[in-house]
């Protein structure tokens, strides 16, 4: 089979592999359609490696149907279609450091539980939109850990997919002043179709000040004046972002930290402070991604639609990456033939 791997910083291979073996407890997945997903990107430019030092398999926003199960596995059958939990199994991720990567023809799910592992999917659900629930679940709890009120102010850094999830669940929720901040125009536009009410080029306007023309000018504090926008969702990464929402967050404000910093960050905490400015991190989905997949099974096609830009069969794998790579792109999605 064809398996996609990091070898080195940039070298990401589409390699030839044996088809997994399936144990008594192990579940075999056709891999149908598999999204690539911002980390992927990252770990390939640093060139992960597995602990082991062997090449990183690749790949975790995944739906497939059984074609193997092994004795012991309960309630999975060969031929039922299923949503890929990749961070179900702590001791082996699924394209995050574990030993299975989902960019494959075959993917091998160890020690398989239904409801757990994988999720079972309904005929009303294609394998691409199966594919969106993870990254669609990773924007949720972000929004989720905001705590939001009717009627407050959003602005969401970052307009890549996890941004565009977050604009898409806020819309959902009937918010209707939602700001998307981003430095390409192409994907702000990318937001205004999942539901942005407001685009901000922040290369381009003084950012606060459009955030006060937008949200209002709220009290000075000590001395610095401070916008209106009540939740400010961190999807895109930038510490310039993070230390002007600081300066410029009015008192008792909040910052949603979903974006992965690699490096370290420094923060003005006297602002943070004086300005008791609430800072929560949000990884990975505790608990929704049941939750996006029966919302997905629920709503048309059509709402979601706008969040896929790119579509690629895995033949063309190396060009799916790279567009993945371009400012140009929402979520690019690899489909994959029986």
């Amino acid at each position: 089979m064809k398996a996609v791997y990091i070898h080195g910083p940039g070298d990401v291979r589409v390699d030839e592999r044996p088809v997994p073996a399936c144990g008594e407890r192990d579940v075999l997945l056709r891999i149908d359609a598999c999204g690539i997903c911002g980390s992927d990107l990252s770990f390939a430019k640093y060139g992960f490696l597995r602990g082991d030092g062997e090449p990183w398999p690749l790949g975790h926003e995944a739906a497939g149907t059984v074609v193997g199960a092994g004795a012991a596995v309960e309630g999975i059958k060969v031929g039922q279609r299923v949503v890929v939990n990749p961070a179900a199994a702590y001791d082996n991720v699924i394209g995050n450091g574990g030993s299975e990567g989902a960019f494959a023809d075959y993917l091998l799910i160890r020690d398989a539980r239904l409801g757990q592992h994988l999720l079972p999917l309904s005929d009303g659900v294609s394998a691409e939109r199966a594919a969106l629930v993870e990254p669609l679940a990773v924007a949720l709890h972000g929004v989720n850990q905001a705590g939001l009120k009717a009627g407050e102010k959003v602005v969401v850094y970052g307009a890549g997919p996890i941004g565009l999830g977050a604009v898409f669940w806020l819309k959902r929720r009937g918010f209707s002043d939602i700001v998307s901040v981003d430095l390409s125009d192409d994907r702000l536009r990318h937001a205004r179709a999942m539901g942005a009410t407001h685009l901000v080029n922040s290369s381009q306007v003084d950012l606060k000040a459009e955030l006060i023309r937008l949200h209002g000018e709220e009290a000075p504090m000590f001395g610095a004046s401070t916008v209106g926008t009540d939740v400010f969702l961190d999807m895109a990464g930038a510490p310039s972002l993070l230390e002007q929402t600081i300066a410029m967050g009015k008192f008792q404000s909040r910052i949603v930290l979903t974006a992965v910093y690699p490096l370290p960050v420094a923060l003005d905490l006297q602002g943070l402070l004086i300005r008791e400015i609430c800072l929560t991190p949000a990884v990975a989905y505790p608990t929704e991604l049941h939750d996006v997949l029966a919302a997905l099974e629920e709503m048309s096609p059509d709402e979601v639609a706008p969040y896929i830009s790119h579509r690629f069969p895995f033949s063309r794998f190396e060009e799916a990456f790279e567009a993945a790579k371009s400012p140009t792109s929402a979520k690019v999605m690899l489909l994959f033939e029986p």
